[in-house]
């Protein structure tokens, strides 16, 4: 009897707890509890346990894959990790105006350009606000806008996975607080031309924030437009460009982006909604470093760009559609859903990212590897699909 007694007292106890934590438990804002979740790839680690293979590919985040300039190794050789880092990445932003023609006062530096995104949605955004942008779209383009409460609007693509100039002009002129565009496109991978640039610019009214997303910009074609120079003409109007060091620089797991403001009070906005010391003391000196050895930067994307148009090529021989594409990936339709063929690619060790937003469930965007990786992804898809 004392035994089964105790038991009951427990049980009740455990129900008196259960309704305690209920009822005392905290329940986030709407806008955080349901925001979409963003489409990360897997690691190394997960890719080995989950397929049991060692040697395994990753194609799904966009990482350089020959790595960071030999001065990256050495600079962090040289670090002290007992000391803060500089929490104005003072030495950072010269080195960046001296690139650019920027003055300091006017660069950002953030922990990956994703958190300058947050900053810009944190700093600008009230709740009810709009925020244009593309479709398919990068997930932190409508993830952190509606995390402030703001309504996000997409316009998509054409049917050719072109730029629809003119439904962005149509949407510009009801005056969205701010536009995030990126060129090249994350996930399509084609850029912008000047003259629709030109013609996007001409479209943004006074109120509009202009966010130019140039994640790639170092990997595009010759000829494409550098479209800091292009705002920098233009002065009547509030703009910021994104760039980072994850890809080209190959510092993906540093975490280190910068933005460049039309002006220094955007940059101080954005400087006040970020945290003290947000770019740790290792990837301002390895930022540092991958600037001032360009040459290895330029070789190693020039090295990218060439696999990139063999890879598309043997993707289509293989009968694949293949988006043209300006940055280190592809965007590739399949005639089929690409989640299973993503989780049968990963039961051979490779890692690719099919893409979650809808209207896009046939897709898959695939990281430019070495030669090697990028064949091994075209057989294994090719068995896949049954085509090979």
């Amino acid at each position: 009897m004392g035994r089964r007694r105790a038991r009951q007292e427990k049980r009740m106890m455990r129900g008196r707890n259960m309704n305690s934590i209920e009822e005392n438990a905290l329940s986030p804002r709407k806008e955080i509890s349901g925001l979409p979740v963003y489409n990360a790839g897997i690691s190394a680690t997960v890719a080995q346990r989950v397929s049991g293979r060692e040697d395994v590919v990753l194609l799904a985040s966009n990482e350089n894959p020959y790595g960071a300039s030999p001065a990256v190794t050495a600079a962090l050789g040289a670090l002290v990790p007992s000391r803060y880092s500089d929490s104005s990445c003072s030495v950072l932003r010269d080195t960046l105006s001296q690139q650019l023609g920027a003055t300091p006062d006017r660069i950002v530096c953030g922990n990956g350009s994703e958190e300058l995104i947050a900053a810009l949605c944190r700093a600008y955004l009230h709740k009810g606000d709009a925020v244009l942008t593309i479709s398919p779209c990068f997930g932190l383009h409508e993830i952190e806008p509606l995390a402030a409460g703001a309504q996000v609007i997409k316009v998509p693509m054409t049917k050719a996975f072109d730029f629809d100039i003119d439904a962005l002009v149509l949407e510009l002129s009801r005056r969205p607080k701010i536009v995030f565009i990126s060129s090249p496109s994350n996930p399509v991978g084609n850029a912008m031309s000047q003259p629709d640039l030109e013609r996007v610019l001409d479209a943004v009214q006074p109120g509009t924030l202009f966010v130019l997303d140039e994640a790639y910009f170092e990997l595009i074609d010759p000829g494409s437009p550098d479209g800091l120079k292009v705002l920098g003409q233009r002065p009547g109007l509030s703009w910021v460009v994104l760039r980072t060091f994850s890809k080209a620089y190959g510092l993906a797991g540093l975490r280190v982006g910068y933005g460049i403001a039309s002006d220094d009070g955007i940059a101080r906005a954005m400087r006040a909604a970020v945290t003290p010391f947000n770019v740790n003391a290792a990837a301002q000196a390895a930022a540092i470093a991958a600037l001032l050895d360009d040459a290895w930067m330029k070789d190693a994307t020039a090295r990218i760009r060439r696999d990139r148009s063999v890879l598309a090529e043997r993707l289509r021989r293989l009968g694949v559609g293949v988006v043209p594409s300006q940055a280190n990936f592809l965007f590739i339709e399949l005639s089929i859903e690409a989640g299973p063929v993503a989780r049968a690619l990963l039961d051979k060790g490779i890692v690719v990212k099919p893409w979650m937003e809808a209207g896009y469930a046939n897709f898959i965007r695939v990281t430019i590897g070495t030669a090697g990786d990028n064949e091994r992804f075209v057989q294994e898809l090719g068995r896949a699909l049954g085509l090979s």
